[in-house]
């Protein structure tokens, strides 16, 4: 099969679909890959090593588009890559598309078998493709939550974890998935005081068990979270439901009755975000500020990160990403059920349910496609 990567051409975004060793992978397999040129400077990775793993190199992201079979990324295709698409391209990356309507549409007229990190789940309801990106979200909601509560960027001026003689930060945290938690140990390791949500009481025993008596744990419900809100300083919005739209649990009613210079962390904001005020922001003009309260609502936040963020990256989708090269998207799927949960869309039709609840739209089972 022929792969193709090019560089991210989303604001600020840093990160590379594959590295050297992929290519590697991927050659060794058999398989021919094309990379456009420079497209993992940022992370670290020069054309020459990329060359010497075995890669072509084109000039032009067009020629890559044009050349492949599979087209791995990291983020989304933005609108001027639309005209790209080609029937039966394999698309294997990011989408989002509960939150992104345009590309939807995009993706259906073209015809692309897309394929999303985010959706594909494994039979214990584990998100491989997604779990390194939520780690590094997670604790970097913390390390950003932390910068922005300063009084120069329009926070309260407080240090999250104090010193002696002065109170610490009370941090929120809704939701107590993977992001939730590893906001939570950065949060717990530097000291504040912290408060989880989460609706299932499995999770919050767990995260009780994990974190002992230096975290509160609540279900999360309008009333608890209505009242933690009003003396946070720090919250961090973790929902997630896989493929689908967010749940609003940080609604405006409240931000007049939190503090002035408070912070809010919207990690969800790939998937429409968990703030009724919450709109995307990138890392050029990262936040603003709704009724007193700090919003830092970055689309793309490992990308802040790319060496580190890359590398985990990669380390989850080759696997998948290797098993489509071999058999092609639909054997692949016939041979590991787990590849059918990350199919978005095949020629033409939705195959995602969340994304058709999300957006009101015919969804059809990919199993009826490919028999």
């Amino acid at each position: 099969m022929k792969i193709g990567c090019v560089k991210e051409i989303k604001n600020n975004e840093f990160r590379v679909g594959l590295t050297p060793d992929n290519v590697k992978a991927y050659v060794a397999a058999g398989h021919h890959v094309y990379m456009e040129k420079g497209a993992g400077i940022d992370s670290g990775f020069t054309d020459n090593e990329y060359v010497d793993a075995g890669a072509s190199l084109l000039d032009e992201a067009a020629d890559v588009w044009h050349m492949s079979d599979m087209m791995i990324k990291v983020k989304e295709p933005l609108p001027e890559e639309y005209p790209l698409f080609h029937d039966g391209l394999i698309l294997y990356t990011y989408l989002h598309l509960a939150a992104d309507r345009e590309q939807l549409e995009a993706l259906l007229q073209g015809k692309v078998k897309a394929v999303a990190y985010e959706t594909i789940q494994e039979t214990d309801h584990s998100l491989p493709c997604l779990a390194p990106m939520s780690q590094i979200a997670g604790r970097l909601s913390i390390q950003e939550g932390a910068k922005y509560l300063e009084k120069r960027f329009g926070g309260e001026g407080i240090l999250l974890a104090g010193v002696p003689g002065t109170p610490k930060a009370n941090v929120v945290i809704l939701g107590g998935g993977t992001v939730g938690m590893n906001a939570c140990k950065i949060a717990v390791g530097m000291g504040a005081n912290v408060t989880i949500l989460d609706v299932n009481l499995k999770r919050l025993e767990e995260l009780d068990n994990m974190f002992g008596a230096h975290i509160q744990t609540l279900v999360s419900n309008d009333s608890n979270v209505e009242r933690v809100l009003r003396d946070a300083d720090l919250v961090i919005g973790s929902v997630l439901i896989p493929g689908g739209s967010t749940p609003k649990l940080f609604k405006a009613k409240y931000l007049p009755e939190m503090k002035d210079g408070a912070v809010f962390v919207d990690v969800a904001i790939d998937q429409g975000g968990c703030g009724e005020s919450s709109h995307v922001t990138t890392h050029d003009d990262p936040v603003y500020i709704q009724n007193g309260v700090v919003h830092y609502c970055v689309g793309n936040m490992p990308g802040a990160v790319p060496r580190t963020s890359t590398i985990a990256l990669t380390n989850a989708t080759l696997k998948y990403g290797l098993q489509i090269a071999k058999y092609g998207l639909e054997e692949a799927c016939r041979k590991n059920e787990v590849i059918v949960s990350g199919v978005n869309t095949y020629l033409g039709k939705l195959t995602c349910k969340n994304v058709a609840l999300a957006h009101g739209m015919e969804y059809t089972k990919l199993q009826d496609l490919i028999g």
